[in-house]
């Protein structure tokens, strides 16, 4: 066992780099989205965020760092560990708004759904299972995932009802 645990730590540590910061650095945050459903393709919705840019007040210990975080996050306790913290590149593109964001004191925040995008039956060899393109609220129309139609009926049975009436229109009925 301990030969195998050798040869484990041998083959990680070179890859391993100590990632510090200085005072006065400025870094992004991950947060992570939480929902109440099941994905049926798990790219882009559970990939974690980063919000900020905020800078580093001081280094607490090895690992921890303290932030300066903005009032609307004073839920949030302020001591974060390195690994939840990214560089800081100037590049306006990367920042998500963390202003509508509410975050909860486990760094998580509600995803809410704002519309269907698309429908398609994904048909498999005994039965065919509807599927919804879901936008969710905070991110963009890139990261829209595909969802079980049956689940999101269930839970947001009022997303179906703008379609309904869409529908209504379009056909003239």
């Amino acid at each position: 066992m301990l030969a195998s645990q050798s040869r484990q730590k041998s083959y990680a540590d070179p890859k391993r780099r100590d990632i510090t910061f200085q005072l006065g650095d400025h870094v992004f945050l991950r947060v992570s989205p939480m929902k109440g459903i099941r994905h049926f393709e798990k790219k882009g919705k559970l990939s974690p965020k980063f919000i900020g840019p905020f800078e580093i007040l001081e280094k607490v210990g090895q690992v921890p760092y303290q932030l300066a975080l903005p009032p609307s996050f004073s839920a949030v306790h302020n001591v974060f560990h390195v690994s939840m913290l990214r560089k800081y590149v100037s590049d306006p593109i990367h920042i998500l708004s963390y202003e509508a964001l509410e975050l909860q004191p486990d760094l998580s925040y509600d995803e809410q759904p704002v519309q269907i995008l698309d429908r398609k039956e994904k048909v498999l060899r005994s039965k065919t299972i509807a599927l919804v393109k879901v936008l969710w609220r905070n991110s963009k129309v890139e990261e829209a995932t595909w969802v079980l139609e049956s689940d999101m009926r269930t839970q947001y049975l009022e997303l179906f009802k703008l379609d309904f009436i869409d529908e209504i229109l379009l056909t003239g009925g």
